[in-house]
């Protein structure tokens, strides 16, 4: 068998140890975007260093993760109106609320993990994770597989919100199911995505109102309750984050009221702060001093909080420094050597120093119009954004604002790109593009 299904993890020890090429889990290794490599193209067009397109099935926003010579991707396969059929009601400060947005929990959705061949495009093997109606409604642009896969090499685990959570061998056999309770997002759908640590599934289940949100650690071997703790925290889309390096490690949680880090082995509460007074999508980004937390409506907020690094909570201030501009509704902002970078609604760039919060440029403008969800990625001394409308943009790292090439492919993206062994995956709204420099 290829490497994808001999190679082991060693998350006995921590943080998923891969190849150093993979791009197991949303936002790459260590959930940050960041590639080791840098042979990758920066150049690319419809006819011009695209090795596949391969036709996905249905609506999925989720990003492609990869390993070895695998790639997994979820979708959602809508059926036809089921009379009768309606979301779970809302309550926005103590009224019923319906987001004009939300559609989809009036049919029939059929949820599928997929399995692609990392050198053809050809689709291995696709699997039904849930099939049948939704407890919720989605927003009108999103999707029912928004959350993006992890794997550790010997499974891959997806995430379907009030549906479940699933877990398959790498050869499309399925491991277990299990359903962590229903969770209502104001009918948006859900966002957040699968982190895996210790052997261990963590889920931010936040939703309307906050009396029922909670965190919940599984088990990856059987999908069994490790531990569950509660939360006072309104409905959130953001991936929570691993924070090592400390005396003990900290899953750290961004909420619109509350941010929290919890002690990943017994989900003990191990400091917490003021919320980003936002709703709260973006996934937070770390270096070895400081974790930075993002939102970008109704406020547009970035906090630099200072990690404990082992002393007691209470002696730690936690906030380095705050700026008010720049953020997206919906992209994550991406910490690259030293700067922290945001990309706006709009698509202008801003750089700030993740030391001081000091502005490098806040006026780097994308030369096409349009709007951005996918978060952005780096590598070899380059950040990539990523519009709705199938262009991304390369801009040089760096205190200077400098556009080096606009790339399209001629198809709406929401999905944010992987990276591994060379090739640049990209999801379209119908296909997955996979990107390698001609010849290499």
């Amino acid at each position: 068998m290829r490497r994808a299904t001999l190679v082991m993890t060693s998350a006995i020890s921590g943080l998923l140890v891969t190849s150093g090429a993979d791009w197991p889990q949303w936002r790459g290794p260590n959930g940050q975007g960041i590639s080791p490599e840098a042979d990758f193209p920066t150049v690319w067009s419809e006819t011009q260093n695209v090795a596949w397109k391969s036709e996905i099935p249905g609506r999925g926003h989720s990003s492609p993760i990869v390993w070895g010579d695998l790639v997994f991707l979820t979708t959602s396969i809508e059926g036809a109106p089921v009379d009768g059929a309606k979301a779970v009601k809302h309550f926005l400060d103590g009224e019923e609320f319906v987001h004009p947005e939300s559609v989809g929990a009036d049919r029939r959705q059929s949820l599928k993990v997929l399995c692609v061949d990392r050198d053809s495009g050809r689709i291995l093997w696709d699997r039904i994770a849930y099939d049948g109606l939704v407890y919720d409604s989605r927003h009108r642009q999103g999707s029912f597989a928004a959350p993006t896969s992890v794997t550790d090499g010997r499974r891959v685990y997806s995430y379907f919100g009030s549906e479940g959570v699933c877990a398959h061998e790498l050869d499309g056999r399925e491991a277990w199911k299990a359903s962590v309770g229903q969770i209502g997002t104001l009918g948006l759908g859900p966002g957040t995505s699968p982190v895996l640590y210790e052997q261990r599934l963590f889920l931010q289940c936040d939703e309307d109102g906050g009396d029922k949100s909670f965190i919940v650690a599984l088990e990856a071997e059987s999908g069994q309750v490790a531990w569950r703790a509660g939360r006072d925290v309104p409905a959130t889309w953001a991936t929570p984050l691993i924070l090592e390096g400390a005396k003990a490690p900290e899953l750290f949680c961004a909420g619109s009221n509350r941010i929290v880090a919890y002690d990943p082995r017994t989900g003990r509460e191990v400091w917490s702060c003021p919320g980003l007074e936002s709703n709260t999508i973006h996934s937070p980004v770390a270096d070895s001093q400081t974790v930075f937390a993002t939102a970008g409506y109704p406020k547009k907020r970035v906090l630099a909080l200072r990690r404990s690094l082992g002393e007691p909570a209470s002696e730690t201030p936690r906030v380095a420094w705050e700026y008010g501009k720049g953020t997206a509704y919906v992209a994550s902002p991406i910490l690259y050597e030293g700067r922290l970078y945001l990309v706006s609604d709009r698509g202008v760039v801003t750089c700030l120093d993740a030391r001081t919060g000091a502005v490098q440029y806040d006026d780097l403008r994308v030369p096409r119009p349009g709007r951005f969800t996918a978060s952005p990625v780096a590598f070899g001394g380059n950040v990539l954004f990523t519009s709705e409308e199938g262009d991304t943009f390369v801009v040089r790292a760096g205190a200077r604002a400098e556009l080096l090439a606009t790339n399209s492919l001629g198809e709406a993206m929401f999905a944010s790109p992987a990276l591994s062994q060379g090739r640049i995956f990209l999801r379209g709204v119908r296909h997955l593009y996979c990107l390698r420099v001609s010849g290499a």
